[in-house]
């Protein structure tokens, strides 16, 4: 089951739906983090285990994956996924302004509140979160990058003998990881399909 919370029926923005479903069910946070709990060979520590980069970037790739599984066709939706990137990139300023230079609370709130089309109150929680969590906000598209980075390195290293099934299993399959761990795999993964 996936739940939205929904303060505010009438000013609830469906236009981010698809995005939302994408990142937080499947193929994002539900599908990857139900594949780590359920799988047998993981010794239990590792069934919970959470690398923010590793789990976020998941994540945030699987946004990116929208118009390859046929979705976004409503404009509407892929202008929600548009607004999702700009809430991202202003992200990235908000948690480095408030942890590296100094920011206040009151000025990382006008920043966003100047720079995105979401209400106060979304902001404020957000802002209070990155206050909360350095570098969350950071490791979402770290991750995000890096996934996309090395698909891109596959696709090249393969050409017609990469297998998009087989590049999210390799990812997929040991559970949230360090990136350092999850680049080693995927260039191990390579090696051996060049191979064969």
């Amino acid at each position: 089951m996936f739940y939205v919370p929904i303060p505010n029926v009438r000013e609830y923005n469906i236009f981010s739906d698809e995005d939302l479903f994408l990142h937080e069910a499947i193929p994002g946070h539900h599908f990857q983090i139900s594949l780590q709990q359920e799988d047998t060979s993981l010794p239990d520590f590792r069934k919970t285990l959470w690398y923010s980069a590793y789990g976020e970037g998941w994540a945030l790739y699987c946004e990116s994956l929208g118009t390859e599984l046929g979705l976004y066709d409503d404009p509407y939706q892929y202008f929600g996924m548009l607004s999702a990137e700009m809430h991202r990139a202003i992200r990235l300023v908000v948690d480095t302004g408030i942890h590296t230079k100094g920011w206040t609370r009151e000025q990382a709130i006008a920043y966003s509140l100047a720079n995105e089309a979401e209400p106060e109150y979304a902001i404020i929680s957000e802002i209070e979160r990155y206050m909360a969590n350095p570098g969350q906000a950071l490791s979402y598209k770290i991750g995000q990058l890096k996934i996309m980075e090395l698909r891109a390195m596959a696709e090249q290293e393969l050409g017609d003998a990469f297998d998009i099934r087989a590049f999210h299993r390799i990812v997929l399959e040991s559970g949230c990881i360090p990136l350092a761990l999850l680049e080693d795999k995927i260039n191990d993964w390579i090696t051996t399909s060049q191979k064969s």
